[in-house]
């Protein structure tokens, strides 16, 4: 899992995060970061999920690259951005320009 920074321009809706802490054993201001950290882990552009997700995958060293590009492609297709679904060429160049 990768490190996602706090975009403080988002601002999380209130009720939200008050049904979080009301329904969790979070403090508000904990449930107000959560959500936080939700927004920003999906506010990954495509190029940028691609990218990373090459890096950890290769950096794990079980897979080839062409395992690597079929399981981005199946991982981006489940994830909220507008794109139709990736052929392994796309992938290739969302990684390498």
């Amino acid at each position: 899992m990768h490190s996602v920074a706090v975009n403080d321009d988002q601002s999380p809706d209130p009720a939200l995060v008050r049904y979080l802490a009301r329904t969790t054993s979070l403090s508000t201001a904990a449930a107000e970061r959560c959500v936080r950290e939700v927004l920003a882990y999906y506010d990954e552009s495509l190029p940028a999920f691609a990218q990373r997700r090459h890096r950890e995958l290769q950096a794990e060293g079980e897979l080839r690259n062409e395992q690597i590009y079929a399981l981005i492609a199946a991982e981006a297709a489940g994830r909220p951005f507008a794109v139709a679904p990736l052929t392994e060429r796309q992938v290739r160049r969302l990684i390498y320009g």
